[in-house]
């Protein structure tokens, strides 16, 4: 087999998929190589790819790995029949994915100092999510280089993050930074609350400022004075301790900017003088004062809108999808902050909002025996919608002109993808199982699908950028 050096991917391979359509032919297999650049890496590196293609009348199926001399070896013995390249997938431990089909994301794991973020569709310095199939994956943002048109509509580096927040359950550690958003637009689905932090079921969400105290000043400006000199005091403290916790990290010998478990900042803690524990605790409460606390239950919605400081608690777990910028701006931080030397107080009171954002009620789109959709927010960009499904009922996903991400948050699925957009000409090309914690890529390519809940039922989230008509399905 011959392996093509192409500078464009993506348009070598739709010109093979339309030579395949005039030819008659069942089938093309082909391998090629291209150059990309890693964009989300320091100094965005060059490296050299090397995808195996098998086009079928029906199915694209593709494998992806970095390019190299043994590879380019070991290919030019490689017949071209799509069971051989399949099986050299398999071989070398390449996922042998099929494009015209749902892609299975998995997950990347990034350690917070409070807990945990698990990113679906996470592509930057800190960590890149990956496409798996076969028990063997290849990271996202390497899949979507190869056709991002046929993926993702071209905007493969502007792809919905989907992630979950995953705090400990730890009072003192598992409160997540009081922070504000100038640009990115974020929204959470409380998905579990630990009935060891929160008895009665009821976690919390630190979002925005104290009403009635807000009402004791004579004006907003006396208000951020006060609640920033709160803020300043208690950070003098806050960075005593830390320096003190420091030298246990050098002792250690761990490095400055690393989380170190709850367990082992405990240990440390008893260590430091009490005087200065008390006085920690009394400056926080203080601090905190000029703050409101939301309740979160279960399936509990949070639309925080850009300006709007917040605070997920400790043990309340959620799904959050988000515009895939970073920035924001640290109000305070109840343990040592890993990723900046400073707090952003006194700018981000410059333009804060000091209203307190309502939880939204979802808008009931569509309501059957079977299934029931809401609409959960709507961003600029994209918005979220939450199917319900009743155990054992089939919901139809039409085609689409743009991607989407869907995520199982209960029960389980399974998913049946079709050659035709009508359902009464569905012919099943394959069938996949998904289950609770799962999250999957819709491609722009993929036709219509049917999707069958488990005896349990599932309830499911559905994103999707908003440059397309609102919500499609059971057609």
């Amino acid at each position: 087999m011959i392996v093509h050096a192409v500078s464009n991917p993506e348009s070598f391979i739709s010109t093979q998929i339309a030579h395949l359509k005039t030819s008659g032919e069942v089938s093309r297999c082909f391998a090629l190589e291209y150059v990309w650049r890693q964009y989300y890496l320091p100094s965005q590196p060059e490296i050299a790819l090397i995808a195996l293609v098998a086009v079928s009348n029906h199915e694209l199926h593709v494998a992806l790995s970095a390019a190299s001399t043994e590879l380019r070896d070991r290919l030019s013995h490689l017949d071209d029949q799509v069971e051989s390249l399949a099986a050299f997938a398999d071989k070398h431990e390449l996922p042998w994915l099929n494009l015209s089909a749902p892609l299975v994301l998995e997950p990347v794991y990034i350690p917070k100092p409070w807990g945990q973020e698990i990113w679906y569709t996470g592509i930057e310095v800190r960590g890149q999510s990956s496409v798996t199939a076969q028990g063997h994956k290849v990271p996202l943002p390497w899949l979507l280089s190869l056709m991002p048109d046929f993926l993702v509509g071209g905007s493969a580096e502007h792809i919905i993050l989907l992630k979950i927040l995953d705090p400990l359950a730890d009072e003192r550690y598992g409160d997540l930074y009081f922070e504000m958003h100038e640009q990115k637009q974020e929204v959470y689905v409380v998905t579990h609350i630990d009935s060891q932090a929160w008895p009665d079921g009821v976690g919390g969400i630190r979002l925005g400022f104290n009403q009635h105290k807000r009402s004791e000043f004579t004006d907003d400006a006396a208000f951020k004075d006060a609640y920033l000199t709160a803020v300043r005091d208690y950070e003098t403290v806050r960075r005593e301790i830390d320096r003190q916790l420091d030298q246990q990290r050098l002792a250690h010998d761990i490095a400055l900017d690393d989380p170190v478990d709850a367990a082992t900042l405990n240990a440390w803690l008893s260590e430091l003088p009490q005087n200065l524990l008390i006085l920690e605790s009394e400056k926080r409460a203080v601090m905190h004062a000029y703050t409101a606390m939301q309740d979160l239950q279960l399936g509990d919605v949070v639309k925080v809108p850009c300006f709007t400081p917040h605070a997920l608690q400790h043990g309340v777990r959620t799904v959050e999808f988000q515009t895939p910028v970073y920035e924001r701006k640290i109000l305070s931080f109840t343990q040592k902050v890993l990723t900046q030397t400073h707090w952003d107080t006194k700018e981000a009171l410059e333009k804060i909002s000091l209203a307190i954002p309502a939880l939204p009620a979802l808008e009931e789109i569509d309501s059957t025996a079977d299934a029931v959709v809401e609409r959960v927010v709507t961003f600029d960009d994209f918005e979220v919608l939450r199917i319900g499904l009743a155990a054992g009922s089939h919901y139809y996903l039409s085609a689409c002109s743009t991607y989407r991400l869907l995520m199982v948050i209960s029960g389980s699925l399974v998913c049946y993808a079709t050659e035709s957009s009508m359902p009464s000409q569905a012919k099943y090309t394959h069938t996949q199982h998904y289950l609770s914690s799962q999250a999957v890529l819709l491609p722009v390519s993929l036709q219509q699908t049917e999707w069958e809940a488990g005896d349990e039922g599932a309830i499911v989230l559905l994103a999707v950028p908003t440059e397309i008509s609102r919500y499609v399905g059971n057609e």
